[in-house]
């Protein structure tokens, strides 16, 4: 398949190969035959040998290269070039979200009614009321204050305006709609005229509007508030999480050109198992039973992926299967794991104060977590140094520990701990790292969101040991890409490797060795 997504089985003859009949120019040139005149006989791949020049005699004309299509008209190369241009003439559209119809007209009531309310209310005390209870001491105000612009509300649109009021002085504005919506899964705020929502793994504009800036970056700043963080010209990047454990990155003008920048990973309120993964097509039902098997067993798994493509929602489900005997310390930067086991408990980092001290990193965290009797612990994401201390953990009698990092394949996530380790204080020799990489990581899971949007397990990867200086891997499971169906759905096909995987002997001391060799082979 090309970089630009072309699918298979639009080339010529019955696979996507090419045609191999005498290579032809392509259209307009001195040996195109016209449309109108009928086939040479013998057939398009095989046309009569008097009718082509050999090679280097006078009258042959350059090589040309060669169609992908038999038929010499090139309808694969014309779809191709017909999708470049039209992406080409589509990338230079501004978009901005605009209000319509109902919505709209809610808003624009909203922008008068809002001053006149706030002239009547006491903040403070408004604060302290839930919203249904803020709701319903507003009615009577709102009432009043339509009575006195002259504006008559039918009950559909009083009520649309209570949520929108209420939403404006208690929650979070605009983006209230969006997080109440499951199906939206993260949500782009790119300044106060653009927002864009994903809805499963396609990203589209949002019916949603801010009044100005300054209404954006106030509710920038009541997010970061909420949890302790802060957000301003002298500390522009915050982190945070709201209520439900979505994750909130925020970025604020000098660093963002356009406006306060604000972005929303959701989290699903219902929390995915394996076997919904399996059910959904994310990975077959004999890699589930293998996952299932690594996460019972202990076994040290490190989560590779690109952005959004599924890690921490892979890594709740694989916590799933541990033990609830068992003490677990997950570390993060900003919470967002939500683990279901009884005895667990959350770290999170904490940035620096105005005068650059107080910030307590990963890495602190993981060394403090050593002290405090853990049978597992869990990074959310590694990024840096910490990468030596976790692989001391998992090598230290702390198996079943696992984490995630941004990589492409697996054997790219096995150098980028190295290059983590190495870009530390830590004065280790290349070998030494990656002889501690081998000793430590049982399991790569290699996770991708793919151009149709679905998040699949493309990878399932043991690390077996050293070989000379190099780490030894070999593939369990693997998602093989076959064909793209006509609504643009990528068909594939998950295959194991059939090899007797190397960590069956640590299956083995829980019972379940015999369960994932069936599984793997």
């Amino acid at each position: 398949m090309s970089a630009f997504g072309r699918r298979s089985g639009l080339g010529g003859g019955s696979g996507s190969r090419p045609a191999f009949g005498v290579a032809r120019p392509m259209q307009g040139g001195p040996t195109a035959r016209p449309l109108d005149l009928p086939p040479p006989p013998g057939g398009e791949q095989f046309p009569p040998i008097n009718s082509v020049p050999l090679p280097g005699s006078a009258a042959a004309p350059p090589a040309p290269m060669p169609m992908s299509d038999g038929d010499g008209t090139g309808p694969a190369t014309g779809e191709a070039m017909a999708r470049l241009n039209e992406r080409q003439a589509a990338s230079g559209d501004a978009s901005s979200s605009r209000m319509e119809g109902f919505e709209a007209s809610v808003h624009r009531i909203k922008e008068q009614v809002l001053p006149r309310l706030l002239e009547r209310v006491d903040p403070e005390a408004a604060a302290t009321l839930s919203k249904d209870e803020l709701a319903e001491e507003f009615r009577p105000i709102i009432g009043e204050v339509l009575a006195e612009l002259k504006l008559t509300l039918n009950r559909r649109e009083q009520f649309a305006l209570e949520k929108v009021l209420v939403d404006e002085l208690l929650g979070l504005g605009p983006l209230e709609e969006l997080l109440a919506d499951p199906a939206v899964s993260d949500i782009m705020v790119n300044g106060p005229d653009q927002t864009y929502v994903e809805r499963k793994g396609k990203l589209e504009l949002a019916n949603i509007q801010f009044r100005d800036e300054e209404h954006l970056f106030q509710i920038a700043q009541r997010i970061c508030n909420s949890v302790g963080r802060r957000v301003d010209q002298t500390t522009p990047l915050a982190d945070a999480r709201l209520k439900d454990g979505s994750r909130v990155n925020v970025i604020v003008p000098p660093l963002s050109l356009r406006g306060t920048a604000i972005s929303i990973r959701k989290f699903s309120a219902k929390p995915i198992t394996l076997d919904m993964m399996a059910q959904g097509g994310s990975m077959s039902q004999k890699m589930a039973t293998a996952l299932k098997i690594a996460g019972a067993s202990r076994f040290n798994v490190v989560i590779s992926g690109g952005t959004g493509s599924g890690k921490t929602t892979m890594l709740n489900a694989l916590s799933k299967m541990i033990d609830p005997g068992e003490r677990v310390l997950t570390i993060e930067d900003a919470a967002e794991l939500r683990l279901q086991q009884p005895h667990w408990l959350p770290l999170e980092t904490r940035p620096p104060n105005l005068e650059g001290q107080g910030e307590v990193t990963i890495r602190d965290l993981v060394k403090n977590a050593l002290r405090m009797r853990p049978d597992r612990i869990i990074l959310g994401e590694i990024r840096g140094s910490e990468c030596f201390d976790m692989l001391a953990a998992m090598n230290t009698g702390h198996d079943g520990s696992m984490c995630t990092l941004h990589s492409n394949s697996p054997r790219e996530a096995l150098a980028r701990m190295e290059n983590m380790v190495m870009m530390s204080d830590i004065k280790v020799p290349k070998e030494a790292i990656s002889r501690q990489i081998a000793d430590s990581v049982d399991l790569i899971i290699q996770v991708k969101r793919l151009r149709d949007g679905s998040r699949r397990v493309t990878n399932v990867t043991e690390v077996i040991g050293m070989e000379g200086p190099v780490i030894v891997t070999q593939e369990l499971f693997k998602f093989e890409y076959l064909d793209e169906s006509a609504d643009g759905k990528i068909i594939g096909e998950y295959r194991s490797m059939g090899l007797r995987p190397y960590t069956l002997d640590k299956a083995k001391q829980f019972g379940f060795d015999q369960a994932l060799l069936e599984a793997c082979l």
